[in-house]
């Protein structure tokens, strides 16, 4: 592996096919989370004869793994790339995707498929590494646009992921595997000859493992206090986030009475929104009101949008906050924007493997948080009979982010 590290291209600058390439990777990187949804439940139901219930929580130890596996090895991802170079690490992330890919398109037991779920949350922390090279090409005056391109690929891989993974998975369960293996195999392959390094070998940090390990790389975050607010108010808002992969299925059935299709449909509506604004808005917006206002901007509207879905009297206003909540996505970006520029370039990589742990952190913590939550105020003792709360406790979470953030942008 140092082997193959040391012999990276050269840096040059990079050409547009490679910042294309990296928008590619976050693609497949979601791609891989996604494509899985429909087709990975009841491949566990099968190797469990049919135990729904046992599954079920199979199923859920799964995501948890693979969210633990996120918060450790993205410090490591990005560690690593600050010393041996963005190119080698994304390469080998996506090679070591494809290979698991395939592990779980042929794995003959519940313990094989569980081992390759854990590998493709170690092989899938590259994210943190796109962002870091992103970062590294782009001026800071223009790293608005490029997170929120990376926003919208994001948003890209999560809506395709299950819609390709429904229709390979009806011809066969397994198929969804083999076809998101070739993709990323195909995109290693592509990325070997597109892909110049972006971190010259002057800008290079040692790799030393109190950076790499979770508790080390969070230690960069207190070194600024802007950085520490800002890492705060983007931990919210990663959490905040969570209430719609964990209660958003379950509340719009119990709720209004929708189907997997009205609910599906939604689900890529909301997916759609957010890639709109993140793909094409976020850079003449920040251009228009700056980047703090733009951050402030989108936090609220993310609070507006979620009050509405929680307070929707019918499916018509909850729809109506859709597109208020797409605004949402111009906070990520402007979020980084500012935290980028608080680090030197041989620390990018450590704070974008740093931020990907606070993701990890607020993944392993929002399920638990919004079902219970939604469980509280709709079971049959609850004083307050209020399914929204989940919404509503999100809207707390990103107005308390939106005061942070104020808090410590004022005078940039």
């Amino acid at each position: 592996m140092a082997h193959f590290m040391n012999q990276a291209q050269p840096s040059v600058p990079p050409r547009q096919a490679a910042v294309f390439f990296i928008l590619v990777t976050v693609v497949l990187d979601m791609l891989s989370f996604g494509i899985i949804i429909p087709v990975l439940p009841k491949l566990v139901e099968e190797f469990l004869g049919g135990d729904t219930a046992q599954a079920a929580e199979i199923y859920g130890l799964m995501g948890t793994s693979w969210a633990l596996m996120q918060f450790v090895c993205s410090p490591i991802q990005g560690a690593l790339s600050d010393r041996f170079g963005r190119r080698p690490v994304v390469l080998l992330s996506n090679l070591g995707l494809g290979l698991d890919f395939i592990l779980m398109a042929l794995a003959p037991s519940l313990a094989w498929l569980f081992a390759g779920r854990v590998i493709s949350g170690i092989a899938s922390s590259s994210f943190s590494t796109a962002g870091a090279y992103i970062a590294d090409v782009t001026a800071p005056e223009k790293r608005a646009a490029a997170f929120g391109l990376m926003g919208a690929s994001f948003g890209l891989g999560f809506v395709l992921g299950p819609a390709v993974g429904g229709l390979l998975g009806a011809i066969d369960p397994r198929w969804p595997f083999w076809g998101a293996a070739a993709t990323s195999l195909l995109n290693a392959c592509y990325g070997f000859f597109v892909l110049p390094e972006s971190l010259p070998l002057e800008k290079r940090a040692p790799f030393r493992w109190q950076r790499a390990n979770p508790a080390g790389a969070l230690i960069l975050l207190r070194s600024h206090h802007e950085l520490f607010g800002l890492a705060t108010a983007n931990f919210l808002m990663n959490l905040a986030h969570g209430v719609l992969p964990s209660v958003a299925v379950l509340y719009l059935g119990y709720r209004y009475g929708w189907g997997p299709s009205a609910v599906g449909f939604t689900l890529a509506a909301v997916g759609i929104c957010a890639m709109i604004v993140q793909g094409t808005l976020v850079r003449p917006i920040t251009v228009a009101l700056g980047e703090r206002r733009t951050l402030l901007t989108g936090l609220l509207c993310g609070a507006t949008g979620f009050a509405i879905y929680g307070l929707a009297p019918t499916p018509f206003v909850y729809c109506l906050g859709i597109p208020v909540m797409a605004f949402w996505g111009l906070a990520g970006p402007s979020a980084q924007v500012f935290m980028t520029r608080r680090v030197s370039a041989s620390e990018q990589g450590q704070l974008q493997g740093a931020i990907a742990s606070l993701t990890g952190i607020a993944g392993l913590i929002g399920p638990t948080l919004f079902t219970q939550t939604f469980a509280l105020f709709i079971g049959p003792q609850a004083d307050w009979h209020l399914p929204g709360a989940p919404y509503l406790l999100s809207t707390v979470l990103l107005l308390v982010s939106a005061g942070t953030a104020w808090r410590v942008t004022r005078g940039t």
